[in-house]
């Protein structure tokens, strides 16, 4: 389970200084949703996530949980005052979102709208497992202004999926995605790479797979194996071997040279789109300093330089809601140097780049030595003065930015 960072006290009512409170105009606004309930948690998750128990009792605990987020907005209303612009983007993650009834995630939907408006081009996702997914699910989505779906993939191959205690047959995958395209939602295939026992050629079928289905948007990432998680004991144990660097490297040029094979650009490191419009705008607005509020518990927030994250439990954070009360755990908030690291650390993983007058005297400094090491594009950094990663660049993107912040 993921431990909370540390932080200072948050105000028992959620308000937010004014100075951050006046950056909401200027900046998008989105609101992401933690759903935290699954079937199985997996042995490699170190998200904050609780499996529900089967039966009557389960199935009312997820079917009343949009009224406990709709109670956070309601907070949110008061905490935010008449400054919010309509919010241009919508993400529901977990978890296992679609455990929720579909028609319970269209009204988290309305109450988004009814509070602050949506903007008519928002982009609405949806995390599912695709074990979840039926035309009738897909169908009440897209009725209800969902516009995209984004399906935990992660391998095409059995014997992985097993590894990572992942209960879809493969074959769901195709299925999920064919019901969501009928429905006229966008799909999105997330996939891990890195798996312990599988094989380059495995992960070339998962490619493979996930590029047949024609999705409008993937993603990659490289397995992490976290201290406290199922996966991280097997390890320890000696039961299975420890992902290896010069593997992952491998396997993230191979799905970079498949997935532009495809027709599939990087616009951040580990995400593809087929076009500029398919690029999840939710998440640029996490890697671009914009204005969020995430609602449920261990959700995290973010306006004008203030971060907070809710209390971890699924019970902590009804009692506090129920309450009238913020449920916060605790917050910090980030000083100018901060603020520049992190658009630093975020903003260089970008295709699009980060202008180089952004930068600080100190990477100003580190950029002939990267473009040496053939970590940057030098032909970008000259003619068009943006920091943008080559592909040895982004396989090693935390050294670049440890240069560029000095």
């Amino acid at each position: 389970m993921p431990t909370l960072p540390d932080g200072g006290p948050a105000p028992a009512d959620g308000s937010l200084p004014d100075d951050a409170l006046a950056e909401l105009a200027t900046r998008p606004f989105g609101v992401y949703v933690h759903v935290p309930y699954c079937r199985v948690r997996c042995g490699y998750c170190d998200f904050n996530t609780y499996a529900v128990t089967p039966g009557p009792e389960g199935e009312a605990t997820v079917t009343a949980y949009p009224d406990l987020v709709l109670a956070e907005l309601d907070l949110a209303v008061n905490v935010l005052g008449d400054q919010v612009p309509e919010v241009g983007t919508v993400f529901v993650g977990g978890g296992t979102p679609t455990l929720v009834p579909g028609a319970g995630i269209v009204r988290i939907l309305d109450g988004i709208r009814e509070r602050w408006g949506l903007r008519a081009d928002a982009e609405v996702t949806t995390e599912a497992n695709p074990d979840t997914v039926t035309a009738r699910l897909a169908q009440t989505l897209a009725a209800g202004g969902v516009t995209r779906v984004s399906l935990g993939m992660q391998s095409a191959v059995p014997h992985v999926l097993g590894t990572l205690d992942r209960t879809h047959d493969p074959a769901g995958v195709a299925r999920a995605a064919t019901a969501l395209t009928e429905a006229g939602l966008q799909v999105s295939l997330d996939l891990i790479y890195g798996t312990p026992g599988e094989s380059l050629t495995d992960w070339r079928i998962s490619l493979e797979e996930a590029i047949a289905l024609e999705p409008d948007h993937l993603s990659a990432y490289a397995l992490t194996v976290e201290e406290g998680t199922k996966l991280a004991a097997r390890v320890r144990r000696g039961e299975i071997p420890r992902p290896a660097d010069d593997d992952e490297a491998d396997k993230y040029e191979l799905a970079d040279a498949m997935l532009a094979q495809a027709g599939y650009s990087w616009y951040e490191v580990s995400n593809w789109a087929r076009t500029p419009a398919d690029r999840c705008r939710h998440n640029l607005g996490y890697w671009t300093g914009a204005a969020w509020w995430g609602a449920g518990p261990g959700a995290h927030s973010h306006v004008g330089g203030v971060r907070w994250w809710n209390v971890k439990h699924p019970t902590a954070y009804e009692s506090r809601v129920r309450a009238g009360r913020s449920p916060a755990a605790a917050r910090e908030i980030l000083t100018p140097l901060e603020r520049y690291e992190e658009d630093v650390l975020l903003g260089v993983r970008l295709a699009d780049g980060m202008p180089v007058g952004r930068l600080r005297a100190a990477g100003l400094a580190a950029i002939p030595g990267l473009i040496a090491d053939g970590l940057i594009d030098g032909q970008t950094a000259v003619r068009d003065k943006r920091i943008r990663l080559t592909q040895r660049g982004r396989l090693l993107a935390d050294t670049v930015v440890r240069h560029l912040v000095g």
